[in-house]
């Protein structure tokens, strides 16, 4: 009898199927950044802490930064915006940052000055210097204890789609992820910027930063000295130790031709800029040299999208603010998003975006206004406008209320303010 337990066999002409591998669930969360620098990061820290699913895309792999040695380059950290890191819980990661006590600007030899003080206002220093990698390393350290936000990275954002009801996005390894609202914050070239086809105001200017280290004989006391020259402004911000960061503007060429010079020439026209009163100056590390460039985004918004940092402006360097003024897109952002979520509402309705771009854009457009301004003023050297801005220096110096309005501004402490630059929390 034949067995009833036996398989037929199989017929010659077949085979097994392949298996199919599963396709993996899309990644859901509140908000999508794309971006993962000293802006995105902050901002999805912020974001999680509050209580909203986030994710954020980045190109750049964070064992580089994590393990990155000093490579010169430095941010400055107004009072309101240490005190936002510090509500988010990223400033006590922050391994080292040096207070900065005061601030003088000196129009090149003039013997008229501005001084700020930082016992004028009574209530700490007027900001900080902390090395872009260790802040970078804080806000990574502030991601991995953060619940709710997720640092997918290395990975870009091979495509978005802004539907309807929702953001759909692919990175390039193949992940799908689904959100209610997605953030650009990917630079000043920002490719969702582009592909919401939304303009910028832009122009270059005739001038180039150079950016190093020095190290010096003498303490700096926690000086900051910004001397406008007439080919622009000449900064050395005080960093930990006897070190200070040179944000330095020439034309273009001539920053081209300091950049091939050897150490000891470049420090003797260092030195001969900066004068002597901190002793024998030495550079440490790399130098670094940019074009400089201002740009505005046309709109902050466009459906489900909002722009942050450099993807919505960027200025001249002149008062050490580009950092600071991303800074404020992430407390405003945040505060809004999450406002609106505990309301109820879709965080990527129109009129929640609408809230955001009409708290932002008008403070950036008039920074970008001052600071485009003051680099006119003080680039040239024609006698007349040169007496004008030293009586000004002059009399701003000489005129305490004045120069406590100009010190909270500096600080980041004036006007209306996001309920992080407080320090309080969300």
């Amino acid at each position: 009898m034949p067995d009833a337990t036996a398989k037929p066999e199989a017929s010659p002409s077949s085979s097994p199927l392949p298996a199919l591998a599963p396709v993996p669930a899309p990644l859901a969360a509140d908000v999508l950044i794309v971006g993962g620098g000293l802006i995105g990061l902050p901002l999805g820290v912020a974001l999680a802490g509050a209580g909203l699913e986030t994710i954020i895309l980045d190109r750049e792999d964070p064992a580089r930064v994590v393990d990155a040695a000093f490579d010169g380059r430095v941010s400055a950290i107004a009072f309101a915006s240490q005190a936002a890191l510090a509500a988010i819980g990223v400033w006590h990661h922050v391994a080292e940052a040096q207070p900065i006590l005061d601030i003088r600007v000196v129009d090149g030899t003039s013997p008229f000055f501005l001084h700020y003080d930082h016992r004028t206002l009574g209530s700490g220093p007027l900001g900080w210097m902390v090395e872009n990698r260790v802040l970078r390393q804080a806000l990574q350290q502030a991601v991995a204890a953060t619940p709710r936000v997720r640092l997918l990275a290395p990975a870009a954002a091979a495509h978005v789609e802004r539907g309807p009801h929702g953001v759909s996005a692919r990175t390039d390894d193949g992940r799908e992820i689904r959100a209610a609202i997605v953030v650009a914050a990917d630079g000043r070239f920002s490719p969702l910027r582009e592909a919401a086809g939304i303009p910028t105001l832009s122009w270059r200017y005739a001038q180039a930063g150079i950016v190093c280290t020095i190290a010096h004989e003498r303490p700096h006391q926690g000086v900051a000295t910004e001397r406008f020259l007439p080919a622009g402004p000449f900064a050395m911000l005080p960093m930990t130790g006897n070190r200070s960061s040179l944000v330095w503007t020439e034309p273009a060429a001539l920053a081209a031709a300091m950049m091939t010079l050897p150490p000891a020439e470049f420090r003797v026209e260092v030195a001969r800029r900066f004068g002597d009163h901190l002793g024998a100056l030495e550079v440490v590390g790399p130098r670094w040299t940019y074009p400089l460039a201002l740009h505005h985004a046309e709109r902050y918004i466009a459906h489900r999208l909002a722009l942050a940092g450099d993807a919505a402006h960027g200025m001249h360097p002149i008062a050490g603010q580009g950092l600071n003024l991303g800074l404020r897109d992430v407390a405003a952002l945040a505060e809004i998003l999450v406002d609106a979520a505990r309301l109820g509402l879709d965080i990527g309705d129109e009129g929640v975006l609408e809230a955001y771009q009409r708290r932002r854009r008008f403070d950036a457009m008039l920074l970008l206004a001052v600071t485009d301004g003051l680099n006119r003023l003080f680039s040239n050297d024609v006698a007349p406008v040169r007496l004008v801005r030293d009586l000004g220096l002059a009399a701003v110096n000489r005129m305490p209320p004045l120069k406590r309005l100009f010190m909270q501004h500096a600080r980041g402490t004036l006007g209306a303010l996001p309920r992080l630059l407080t320090g309080q929390p969300l």
